[in-house]
């Protein structure tokens, strides 16, 4: 995205998102710092989690093993951070709703868009709106007689958990994003863009043109494989009717954010025509200290400012 979605501060005057970035997955901590202009290459690291650490919701607690989480990122931070201590944090994106609202009109004045996205929500997620934190985005919309609003919500002791974390292991969290909308940020083409990615027990299917996002859907996984399988193959062939009909043409490339990378993800939707790619393919990211293919995108996106 070419603004920052911010919780907390969601008019925010500041512009760009810090030099340094986590993100927290189940599989362990991803931290990457920008070396140079936006052009340059970033350094990445990784420390891995025991499985069960880290486990998404929208109740706490999601770190389990806090301890682990904490060490996980002191190590990975450490090792990139350099004098750097603001950072952009990425969660799970079971942590967060994230939602494109139409309106017919909005209040001119910044200080009363809130409540009235605030009053839309109330009937739209699964906890109480009035103890959570939101941050919201204005995008374009198709038809121009509405104002489309990219809208992130979760609750204010879930975004505490993660971030009281980060300041334990001696960070400060300037910025935070979930995984998906941190991804779509690594989308490099202008052109119309399918984005899948993977993220602990969830999928979210994105579709972007541009600075905008057309699509932003995510569903839960099952636990058994086979039928997360079927799953995908599923979410994917409603991802694609939809590109189609908002576009009015086919997507050739399906870009990948999750474990395994590309190869792990075209097997599943082969019948669908589409190549895979990975999104942030680890080779174009610069100096990397062995982190597991697929996982990089997150934070690249995060440092794309």
């Amino acid at each position: 995205m070419a603004n920052i979605l911010r919780f907390l501060a969601p008019n925010s005057a500041v512009t760009l998102r810090p030099r340094l970035a986590c993100e927290i997955l189940p599989e362990g901590v991803v931290a990457a710092r920008r070396e140079g202009s936006v052009e340059d290459s970033v350094l990445a690291t990784y420390a891995p989690l025991a499985p069960g650490s880290a486990t998404a919701a929208l109740h706490t607690p999601n770190l389990a093993n806090r301890q682990a989480v904490v060490a996980s990122l002191r190590k990975a931070l450490d090792e990139v951070a350099s004098r750097d201590r603001h950072l952009t944090l990425v969660i799970p994106d079971a942590a967060v709703r994230v939602l494109i609202l139409d309106f017919d009109t909005l209040p001119s004045k910044a200080a009363e868009v809130l409540p009235v996205i605030r009053f839309r929500l109330r009937k739209l997620v699964p906890f109480e709106v009035e103890h959570a934190s939101i941050s919201y985005q204005v995008v374009s919309a198709a038809d121009a007689s509405l104002v489309r609003v990219l809208v992130a919500i979760m609750p204010q002791d879930v975004l505490a958990e993660y971030e009281s974390a980060v300041s334990e292991a001696g960070y400060e969290p300037g910025v935070v994003l979930s995984s998906s909308l941190a991804a779509a940020a690594a989308v490099s083409s202008s052109e119309p863009a399918l984005v899948l990615n993977r993220n602990g027990n969830t999928v979210t299917t994105v579709i972007t043109v541009a600075d905008d996002i057309l699509l932003h859907r995510t569903l839960e996984l099952p636990a058994v494989e086979s039928e997360a399988v079927s799953e995908l193959q599923r979410t994917v062939s409603v991802a694609m009717a939809y590109f189609e009909d908002a576009l009015h043409t086919r997507p050739q490339s399906l870009f990948y954010a999750g474990p395994g990378g590309a190869p792990a993800l075209a097997p599943m939707v082969e019948e669908e025509g589409l190549r895979v790619r990975d999104l942030v393919p680890a080779p174009a990211t610069g100096a990397t200290s062995a982190v597991p293919k697929g996982l990089l995108s997150g934070v690249v996106g995060a440092l794309s400012n």
